[in-house]
């Protein structure tokens, strides 16, 4: 009998390239995804992984994405990107599937902006959820389903440990980016949004308790939430700081085994 693992990718904005790291890692250790339930940037590697696309692809598809293709600059009444591209893009490479069409079941994160609570979607259009969950507030116009005015996943979860488990995992592996870059600079009003919402997050991380059975940390700090331009580096650092948790994960596994003859 083996345990179902659930991968709980954070928020990070383009530090959230690390996912791609550690999926691989634990594709060449064979262990498992049987869930993914993902934040923000968490929720678009969850998306477009659990679509079927490889990970040689995906890493081709983050070495190829430039931020200012998907910029589309509307009127900022209640927010600075329509987000149209990001969202077409997600439909395009998920190839228009739905949450429950996927080979690996997923769960995408939002934020309710009027009810104050988390929405999670298990089923319905990937790339409406996606674009919900990547909504960072002041800078994206809230995505509206179902009447619901929805933003960011990460306001609420950043790191949705607990949705893994809903899933129905047995074992969850969380991955958190959310370490923010003191030395940031400060030169436009995305910047002041972005540091602003990342110094918010970082202390409701440093603050919370995640009840995941292993948490990966890859040191990305270093690197602007929202610059796009260092994706090999940050790949390359999360698949390194998950190779040191490759031990610990097995660990986790055949406890859980251990836990099933009592």
């Amino acid at each position: 009998m083996k345990p179902k693992i659930g991968l709980a990718l954070g928020s990070g904005g383009a530090r959230g390239f690390a996912h791609l790291g550690v999926i691989k890692v634990l594709e060449e250790e064979r262990i498992p995804i049987d869930y993914i339930a993902g934040s923000s940037m968490g929720a678009l590697v969850a998306a477009l992984y659990a679509s079927g696309l490889g990970i040689d692809r995906l890493y081709k598809l983050a070495k190829a994405f430039r931020r200012n293709d998907f910029i589309d600059i509307t009127i900022p009444k209640m927010g600075l990107i329509a987000g149209k591209r990001i969202k077409e893009f997600v439909r395009l490479i998920t190839k228009g599937k739905r949450i429950e069409e996927l080979p690996i079941p997923i769960a995408i994160v939002a934020t309710d902006l009027q009810k104050c609570e988390k929405v999670v979607f298990k089923s319905g259009s990937v790339a409406d959820a996606v674009r919900a969950s990547i909504s960072i507030p002041g800078i994206f116009v809230p995505e509206v389903i179902n009447g619901r005015m929805l933003v960011d996943g990460g306001v609420i979860d950043r790191i949705p440990v607990s949705v893994a488990r809903e899933m129905g995992a047995d074992i969850v592996i969380g991955v958190d980016v959310s370490h923010v870059k003191v030395t940031e600079e400060i030169t436009s009003i995305f910047d002041v949004i972005l540091q602003s919402i990342d110094i918010l997050q970082d202390e409701l991380v440093r603050h919370r308790e995640y009840a995941s059975d292993v948490m990966i940390r890859p040191r990305v700090e270093q690197y602007s939430s929202r610059a796009f331009t260092h994706t090999e580096e940050i790949i390359k650092i999360g698949e390194e700081e998950t190779r040191k948790y490759v031990h610990k994960i097995h660990q986790a596994i055949e406890k859980w085994k251990g836990s099933q003859h009592i």
